[in-house]
Formats: structure tokens, C-alpha cells, sequence
């Protein structure tokens, strides 16, 4: 029995999140991870790959950072999780609060999906109103009901759980505001990720996305999308909620609500705060995130986020400790810096192997997927797993484009060097057929409602 079989004889997918299952990589992808140390990761015999899948995106600094790891350890040392709120716990709250300059109250948890579900339930407990709003193009909020009875997975999901999550278009406020003159007066909040690959900015803007030309200083910054969220959102009594679980600590220290220049009432933080520990925060403007205060005598009760292991002191000691290497190594700017020189490297790469109009990568090079195309144009899951597979038989283990303060210059050039091999057996199945070449099945969206 190989490792993948038995790990999907002991956990239902093979993993603990769907985009670490089989079904994401090509068949020679390694089935599974020993450790990771920097940009790399080894499988338990030993063979070693460049890793841009990075935990999810979970991890900046790279893998085994040493001063996130000691400060971890000296929080486990202190007893890692007490009776009562930790010093460390307040040491972070105050840390995050006095980072995000929208932020006057915390509530940690320890998952992405906790506090995206928190906030929408402060919406609708402060506005007392029903509905969130939520753009389709944005793969993933929560794994709670009100989200996943969205998509395609709707099996074991009551209908009427996500029946208050109505659906709109990044990109077009129209179809926002369709939602707003549809439920007058029921819209709790709208919530919606700054940025993916599709981005704010109006088609008119043609201001280079760089870390030193951030879109707030831009002419035409007052009337990117986000902007045309928020004044929807002041205009009819609902609450702008950020979900910064990927875009925090990758555009700007303080979020790309600071990089857009916009100002939520609620956002969401996770993934990269802690360089890969289980941290998730939801913070926001005071009065409303004291619907779950316990401090107001005779108020009506919210009860938000109540987790055992949200004040974990290792988690907490990780994050603190990761917010100290990015001041003093000016992570973003690293991040920012190095996508620059990995998009240009690839672009051209492809090109000299006459793949220009079949390789392309969407996105602020902070934050960039690949997008492959068969030989007539279309996009294409089999050309991307096999670029994808040839990128690992050359060591690079790139399912997406996660970059870390530990991807450097010897990092790209590897990259580079797998890129062209990888280019070259493209361009040959584009010819000859992708039969010839692919010797697994394509990899298939999370997604999808049948297996």
C-alpha cells in the first residue's frame, strides 16, 4: 500500500483541506511531505523540490523560519494555553490592532473560515439584518453552510442555510446594486477579497501595480471597484467586509485595504500573519465588534467567536514574531520584487519556445496563477497539469505561485531552468498531442459536484 492509499484509507480526501488532495497534482508529484525547511520540501525518501505551493500560501518567510520557530517554543514553554487570557494574547491583540489601521478590536480563532463566518454574523447582528453578499469569482470564503451551499457542493447543505448568501460579479457594481434595489433595506454586509487575479482597478487606470506605486496613490484610485463597494455599502446601511486571508501580509504589511486605499468595517486575516501557525483574526471598528462584548450591562449578547485554542500562546508568539522579520526585512517589498523578476523570467522563457499564446500569468506579480491553453486557445487543465509535471520531474513543485522571503535569486534561477524544459515538452505535446506526454489524469477544480 503506497502513501496516498493509505492516506485515503484513514482521512476522507487524503488530507485536511481539498486543495492538498490528489486530485490538485500530477500523478509524479510526491504523494506526501516529510518537512519543509526555506522555499523547499522533502518527501520521506529523501528527494527534494522547490515549492511554490508554500502550505497554501500559508507561509511567507519559509518553511522552519528560525526566530518564528524559537518564538513559538518559548510560548509552548510558558504552557502554551491558560486558564485565563495570556500576556501573549494581549500582546498580540495590541499588535494587530495598532497594524491595521481599520482595526480597533480582535477576536483570533484558528481558522480561515472561523472569522469569515464571525463577521458575517456580526453584520447581521449589528445591522439586525439578513443577507451577505459575496462575488462568484471568489473561489472560497468559508466551509461553514452559508458559503459552501453556494457552489457546487451542496450534498448534506439544507437549502436554507445558504438561502441569506446572495451572489454578485467582482468587478461590476451593477450587479451589486441590483442585489441592494432587489433586498432594500436587508443587506447585512458585502464581503469580498481586495484582490485575486482579477483586480480593482477601472479599465481606464494605467498605473503599474509595483510595491512602490501603490494603487492609493493612483488618479484614479477613488474609483476602482473596492471604492465603488465601499460607497455602496455607506450608502445603504451595510456593513464592507474585507477578507484578507490571502492578500494580508502579501501586498502590504497592513493589508491591501491600505495598498487600495479603502476602509473596511470588518476584515479577516489568516494564512501568512504566523508563517504557517494556526492563527486567524477578525478585526474591525469598535462599535460593531462589540456586539460580542460582555462589558455592556443590560446590551443583548452576540455570541461570536468562543474557541478554545484561539489565544493559543505558540500561534500568537509565531505572529508577533513574523510581523517583527517583516518590518526589519521588508517582506512585501521581497515579495513584490521577486514576482517581478519570476514573471518576466517565465514570460519570456515561453516565448522562446513560441508558447506566448498559450502560457500566460494573470495578476499583480504579488500574486500571480498561470493560465495554459490548448492548441486552439482554450484554456486547458491538462496543459496546466503538464506543466506541472514536468516542472516537478525538474524539482520545482509548482501546483500555484506562492512566493516566500526564501525564494532568492539561486531559487529563480532553478525555477527558470525547470521552466524551459517544461516549455519545451509543451510545445511538443501542442504538436504531437498531449497523449503523448501527460502520463496521469489532468488535475480537476475542488469544485465540482461529482468525483
Amino acid at each position: 500500500m503506497n502513501n496516498q492509499e493509505r492516506l485515503l484509507r484513514v482521512i476522507p480526501g487524503g488530507a485536511h483541506t481539498y486543495s492538498r488532495g490528489f486530485d490538485q497534482f500530477p500523478s509524479n508529484a510526491p504523494q506526501i511531505l516529510e518537512r519543509g525547511e526555506g522555499a523547499y520540501v522533502w518527501d520521506p525518501e529523501g528527494n527534494k523540490y522547490l515549492d511554490y505551493g508554500m502550505a497554501l500560501r500559508a507561509v511567507t518567510l519559509g518553511y522552519a523560519y528560525p526566530s518564528v520557530v524559537e518564538a513559538a517554543y518559548r510560548e509552548i514553554l510558558k504552557g502554551n494555553n491558560l486558564t485565563r487570557a495570556s500576556t501573549t494574547e494581549l500582546r498580540a491583540a495590541e499588535l494587530i490592532v495598532d497594524l491595521i489601521p481599520s482595526a480597533d478590536m480582535v477576536k483570533f480563532a484558528k481558522n480561515g473560515s472561523n472569522v469569515t463566518t464571525g463577521a458575517a454574523k456580526v453584520a447581521r447582528a449589528y445591522t439586525g439584518r439578513r443577507y451577505i453578499c459575496i462575488p462568484r469569482q471568489h473561489p472560497f470564503f468559508s466551509f461553514d453552510d452559508w458559503f459552501i451551499g453556494t457552489t457546487a457542493l451542496t450534498r448534506g447543505i439544507p437549502s436554507d442555510h445558504a438561502a441569506s448568501t446572495l451572489v454578485f460579479d467582482y468587478g461590476n457594481i451593477a450587479s451589486l446594486e441590483k442585489l441592494f434595489n432587489e433586498h432594500p433595506g436587508q443587506i447585512a454586509g458585502v464581503m469580498l477579497e481586495p484582490a485575486t487575479t482579477l483586480l480593482p482597478c477601472p479599465a481606464a487606470c494605467q498605473h503599474k501595480l509595483s510595491y512602490e506605486n501603490p494603487c492609493h496613490q493612483c488618479r484614479h484610485n477613488g474609483s476602482n471597484f473596492l471604492h465603488a463597494v465601499q460607497g455602496l455599502c455607506r450608502a445603504n446601511g451595510a456593513l464592507f467586509i474585507l477578507d484578507e486571508m490571502i492578500t494580508g501580509f502579501r501586498w502590504h504589511l497592513q493589508g491591501a485595504q491600505v495598498y487600495f486605499g479603502v476602509e473596511p468595517d470588518l476584515s479577516t486575516f489568516g494564512k501568512g500573519m504566523a508563517n504557517g501557525f494556526s492563527v486567524a483574526a477578525l478585526v474591525g471598528r469598535r462599535e460593531i465588534m462589540e456586539v460580542g462584548s460582555i462589558s455592556q450591562p443590560g446590551a443583548e449578547r452576540t455570541f461570536l467567536l468562543s474557541t478554545t485554542h484561539g489565544g493559543e500562546m505558540s500561534g500568537l508568539g509565531a505572529f508577533i514574531e513574523t510581523v517583527k522579520v517583516y518590518r526589519e526585512r521588508d517582506v512585501c517589498r521581497h515579495l513584490w520584487h521577486y514576482g517581478e523578476k519570476l514573471r518576466e523570467g517565465l514570460l519570456s522563457a515561453a516565448k522562446d519556445c513560441g508558447l506566448q499564446n498559450h502560457f500566460s500569468l494573470d495578476g499583480a506579480p504579488v500574486l500571480m496563477n498561470y493560465v495554459t491553453r490548448d492548441a486552439n486557445g482554450a484554456v486547458s487543465m491538462e496543459f496546466r497539469t503538464l506543466f506541472s509535471q514536468e516542472m516537478v520531474r525538474r524539482g520545482v513543485l509548482m501546483p500555484w505561485i506562492t512566493l516566500s522571503l526564501a525564494h532568492g535569486d539561486h531559487e529563480l534561477d532553478l525555477t527558470l531552468q525547470a521552466a524551459r524544459g517544461a516549455f519545451s515538452v509543451y510545445a511538443k505535446a501542442l504538436t504531437d498531442g498531449i497523449g503523448k506526454y501527460l502520463e496521469g489524469p489532468a488535475v480537476k477544480p475542488v469544485f465540482r459536484r461529482f468525483n
